[in-house]
């Protein structure tokens, strides 16, 4: 009969503790692989949505004048007299590193213009390019093609016009195309023209106000893109606009390491339960430990008995803990997800990494339970009989 048979049956004879065993160590590790889980989704989804957020790199020309407005610039009720970007010196941003990580370019051209006694704000954009920077609108309506306008739900509101209303503008009558559904954000508005529109409506011509860019996700090494573009732009200022998760990224790192905390302080009991329990079993086991170095079995061979009992229980503890863990983040994300779809992949390597941590687990705490077994003494042991 070898080791790992006479290890088989002491767990098979003793079920009770061996439950006791692998319930400590399936929650300790089912507790760590959930939080894990949960906290790398809620991360990973919250840059996917931030890959699909819009322009997330503005460009604005250097001026200490400016107030916040839209995308940097103010612009209501004030005389529009700023300084530009020329609209040519763009192309340097298709030579930059990371340039094919750019996925759009959106120059923009801003103006104040008086409709009767009502002053609007107009943007001239690349309309080609609006489904990536603008991915939230919803035009009721069609886009705007040249000479046509695209109105904001409040400036139609305002201005009391609808599609297919002419929106006079320096003269010049422009038939509106269609009406942004209500964003809740400055787009709701403005009053958006093409590009070249607006460079002849306000005598802009090869010149932009801003230049709004579409580059920052989850590979994207950000911080490196706006050094190069503020080197290749020199003349402008560049900034990313992260603060869309930054507050919620920066609660996820704290609670993450929280989450340590408490999946650590949970692995100690568990720890604690398998020493405990382990030396329960050894003090029960006292007169066959006697036996077996009675009958030839060695120090070293007594541990590994105990060592196997508690690897077998580590084992199943750690495959059973990485699927309950993953059933927990499951639940708590199908909880918060409001209907969504929720897909949660299989980690190899969070499933070793539980394998791993469990077997780790088990070992260390069987250690001096082991080593208090292999020093009984044989005759002592035998007289327990």
């Amino acid at each position: 009969m070898n080791l790992s048979v006479i290890s088989t049956r002491n767990l098979l004879r003793r079920k009770g503790k061996a439950t006791f065993i692998l319930a400590g160590l399936v929650i300790g590790v089912a507790t760590t692989v959930g939080i894990l889980t949960y906290v790398n989704a809620v991360s990973s989804d919250i840059l996917h949505k931030l890959e699909q957020y819009g322009a997330n790199i503005l460009i604005t020309p250097q001026t200490e004048s400016l107030a916040l407005g839209y995308g940097g610039l103010a612009l209501g009720g004030v005389s529009f007299e700023l300084e530009e970007i020329r609209q040519s010196d763009l192309a340097r941003l298709e030579h930059i590193p990371y340039a094919g990580n750019i996925a759009a370019v959106g120059p923009v051209v801003l103006g104040v213009a008086s409709v009767e006694d009502t002053r609007i704000l107009m943007a001239g954009i690349d309309f080609s390019v609006s489904h990536i920077l603008k991915p939230w609108w919803q035009v009721q309506g069609n886009m705007p093609a040249v000479g046509e306008v695209l109105l904001g739900a409040d400036a139609a509101r305002v201005l009391n016009l609808n599609t297919g209303d002419m929106l006079p503008v320096k003269g010049v009558l422009m038939p509106v195309s269609g009406v942004i559904a209500n964003t809740g954000s400055q787009d709701d508005a403005l009053a958006f023209v093409h590009l070249e529109d607006a460079q002849a409506l306000f005598n802009k011509q090869g010149l932009v106000s801003m230049v709004e860019i579409a580059a920052l996700c989850k590979d994207c090494p950000i911080v490196e893109m706006v050094g190069y573009i503020k080197e290749a732009l020199p003349d402008a200022n560049v900034m990313a606009i992260a603060q869309v998760v930054k507050t919620r990224m920066e609660m996820l790192g704290h609670f993450k390491r929280f989450a340590y905390w408490i999946s650590a302080v949970i692995l100690f009991i568990g720890g604690l339960v398998v020493l405990v329990t382990m030396m329960g079993s050894v003090r029960e086991r006292t007169s066959e430990i006697g036996i077996f170095r009675a009958v030839g079995f060695r120090r070293r061979h007594i541990m590994k008995i105990v060592f196997l009992e508690s690897g077998m229980l580590s084992l199943l503890a750690g495959l059973a803990g990485y699927g309950l863990g993953l059933a927990f983040a499951f639940a708590a994300l199908v909880a918060e997800a409001d209907g969504q779809s929720v897909q949660i992949p299989f980690s190899g390597e969070m499933a070793a990494g539980a394998v791993f941590l469990a077997i780790a687990l088990g070992l260390a705490a069987s250690i001096y339970p082991a080593f208090l077994a292999a020093r009984m003494d044989p005759n002592d042991a035998l007289r327990a009989l």
